[in-house]
């Protein structure tokens, strides 16, 4: 079969971006490499990986090796201690957003992407947010892993990261699933959204408090991917069912992968449903 050239977006969602694995997963099935990736937030990280060259199954390899087990992921959290006293020492902002997101970077990913935009196999856009000037920023060159950093550096958790002058933070807040940030002369477009919609627990009539905050969260980034999506919509949507999980829960890995199989077999077919009959679109997967 000849395929069409075909953009990847994958969006912001913190451990819910796990999802992304069996989307990529169904591109290797059907021999198909995109010809351009942009992403947000853990969707930046895991398309800078796609775009230096690494596989489905090496995304899933290297993400189980540092999350699949609580013993490998407190190795690496180790590597994150303070090295000072002063560094403890947190009365100005009550202890939030400490972690240099280019270190985790470092530590959790290592020579999974390369050092610079020029290095990629394919090209790339990262997605951040200029913090101050109110603003998207696309970085497509330079340094790869600051802008990598910076499109990962989420409020209350990272530091935001200075690039050029400008404090940049978390991708996600303004761009959740950058499909405008793809160049324009491609053929068809998929974007993965992993955000998903708060989701009612069986054992309680009510939210408990952080799932209010996580859920209005999640509400306010739906309003933003779906004005978002009007500006360029994609030929294929696809919604990942990760809605039980919280964007820590990177320890729930495995799980989430479990949830997220279908889909696999899901973008298979829709996509060539796509190929085969381009006029019909979009397509939608999942609610």
């Amino acid at each position: 079969m000849s395929y069409p050239r075909i953009g990847l977006v994958l969006g912001a969602g913190g451990a819910r971006g796990i999802a992304h694995i069996p989307v990529l997963e169904a591109l290797d099935d059907l021999g198909i490499r995109p010809a351009a990736v942009a992403g947000a937030s853990i969707g930046a990280i895991i398309g800078a990986g796609v775009a230096a060259g690494l596989s489905a199954a090496e995304v899933r390899e290297r993400f189980l090796a540092v999350f699949g087990s609580r013993s490998s992921a407190l190795a690496k959290l180790w590597q994150l201690r303070p090295r000072r006293i002063a560094d403890l020492m947190v009365a100005d902002n009550y202890g939030l957003g400490k972690l240099d997101p280019q270190k985790v970077l470092s530590v959790f990913v290592g020579d999974a992407i390369p050092a610079r935009f020029a290095d990629l196999a394919i090209p790339f856009t990262a997605v951040a947010t200029d913090f101050y000037g109110g603003e998207e920023v696309r970085f497509t060159e330079g340094d790869l892993p600051s802008a990598v950093a910076a499109s990962m550096a989420l409020p209350g958790l990272f530091r935001p990261v200075l690039i050029d002058g400008r404090v940049m933070i978390d991708g996600g807040v303004m761009n959740p699933v950058p499909t405008n940030a793809l160049p324009a002369d491609l053929d068809l477009v998929i974007a993965v959204d992993v955000v998903s919609f708060p989701e009612p627990r069986d054992d309680r009539p009510l939210p408990t408090g952080i799932d209010t905050v996580v859920g209005a969260a999640q509400l306010m980034m739906q309003l933003i991917i779906a004005e978002k999506l009007r500006e360029r919509p994609p030929d294929i949507l696809v919604r990942a069912p990760v809605g039980p999980f919280h964007a820590l829960d990177f320890l729930k890995s495995r799980q989430m992968l479990e949830a997220a199989a279908p889909m696999r077999e899901e973008v298979k077919r829709r996509l060539t449903r796509q190929i085969e009959a381009p006029q019909a679109r979009p397509v939608l997967t999942g609610p």
